[in-house]
């Protein structure tokens, strides 16, 4: 939190120095905390993994750059994906809002990417899959993905020419919390499962926001 705090500051004020410092951190933090509390790697490990390289990519101002930092938040996407659908199967409901969503949101920004439409197309599709695949893991990685949605629509709409007011404050505000809500979501609902009786009611609804209906899924080795 302190790190994101920084970061935050440093976004506000314009202290590049600060985030060059600051902004590489918030994945790899969150990685080791996920290493302390289960000893144990999987894809969203991996995932953080290349958050932390999207990061320092996107913090040299080039569209080289941009496009590195794209494909590396691409592998983010794809390894939470492979994490989301393996523990739970995607809720139809969700899958059809948020592709819906992913629809609307690059016919209207289509004729101002220009050159990073095809781009910004793919990187979308997956990253609108992984919203809708996180539905179905608990509400706090819901929101998470829900999250990571929003702060990345945000520079899309800024690489179309178009800013809001305190726009890298609440780019970073919103990835800052996704990150934190998918990494400790996904460890709260390793630790739920560990932890639930085996014969146990599986039907009663957990403290993380899984549902726990049978049948609803298997949680993989990570």
């Amino acid at each position: 939190m302190a790190v994101a705090c920084i970061e935050l500051v440093a976004v506000a004020t314009s202290a590049t120095a600060v985030q060059w410092l600051a902004k590489p951190l918030l994945a790899p933090l969150l990685l080791a905390w996920l290493w302390w509390a289960h000893g144990r790697t999987g894809p969203v490990a991996v995932g953080l993994v290349f958050a932390t390289a999207g990061d320092v990519a996107l913090l040299v101002p080039s569209d080289t750059a941009f496009l590195i930092g794209m494909g590396c938040f691409l592998g983010t996407q794809l390894a939470l994906i492979t994490a989301f659908v393996g523990h739970r199967r995607p809720r139809l409901a969700a899958m059809a809002g948020y592709l819906a969503l992913w629809a609307a949101a690059n016919a209207l920004l289509w004729s101002q990417l220009g050159p990073l439409r095809l781009p910004v197309l793919g990187y979308s599709l997956a990253l609108s899959l992984m919203a809708a695949v996180a539905v179905g893991v608990n509400r706090r990685v819901a929101i998470g993905g829900a999250l990571f949605l929003v702060s990345d629509l945000l520079i899309g709409v800024g690489a179309a020419g178009t800013t809001v007011p305190g726009h890298g404050v609440l780019v970073m505000s919103t990835y800052s919390a996704a990150l934190l809500l998918i990494t400790t979501g996904w460890a709260a609902r390793a630790g739920d499962s560990t932890r639930r009786p085996a014969g146990g009611d599986t039907g009663a609804a957990t403290s993380d926001g899984t549902d726990g209906q049978p049948g609803g899924g298997i949680s993989p080795p990570r």
